[in-house]
């Protein structure tokens, strides 16, 4: 099965993103960063998910972030579907932090239970049948809008969605052009999705 073994964040000042996402959330072993001066403006098609067990969990990391430098999206708050919050990091990657659970079971940490990249496509359809036939396997499907992906254990998991929705759950405007300034790491090969998000050979 392919596995994401990390994304790499293509930002402007990687000593400062590195500080953030190591020592401030604590992905070091998942998310790394480059330097680069790509174009982009707007959305940039993705957001990168942390999923944690409580709502202390939740405030935790995302008080850490708006310390570091992030800006808040959506405040974090109770939903249909538990708690969480949007953050943009101050490289501009759109963070969200959320918790199937809407009461705490204990003393509040920064830890997280999973990582997921969310792509925002233009057609869920097309992209679903181009990571399976890449060696993904579907964990979860709503149609044409939703798709999950099974993930091994200490690695990304991925989903996808309509780009609308994405940016809708996000907090953000949908227009956006440029580059994405993310890759993903995984696989055996490089390559490249339909929607221009690319794949590195995992190391």
């Amino acid at each position: 099965m392919t596995s994401i073994e990390h994304i790499t964040l293509e930002v402007a000042d990687p000593t400062a993103a590195k500080i953030f996402y190591t020592d401030v959330l604590g992905l070091g072993a998942w998310v790394r960063v480059r330097a680069s001066e790509e174009p982009t403006t707007g959305f940039r098609g993705f957001t990168l998910s942390l999923i944690c067990s409580q709502p202390a969990n939740v405030n935790a990391l995302i008080d850490a972030a708006l310390e570091a430098g992030a800006t808040t999206l959506k405040p974090a708050e109770k939903s249909l579907f538990g708690y969480g919050g949007v953050v943009q990091a101050p490289d501009g990657t759109i963070v969200t932090v959320a918790s199937s659970s809407k009461k705490d079971t204990g003393p509040a940490t920064r830890q997280i239970d999973d990582i997921v990249i969310q792509l925002g496509v233009a057609d869920v359809a097309a992209a679903k049948r181009f990571y399976v036939a890449s060696g993904l396997t579907v964990g979860r499907s709503f149609g044409s809008k939703y798709v999950e992906f099974e993930a091994a254990a200490r690695t990304v998991k991925l989903s996808l969605l309509k780009r609308k929705a994405l940016a809708k759950a996000a907090g953000v405007a949908v227009d956006g052009a440029g580059s994405h300034r993310v890759v993903i790491g995984g696989g055996a090969a490089p390559k490249t999705d339909p929607d221009g998000f690319v794949w590195e050979a995992a190391s």
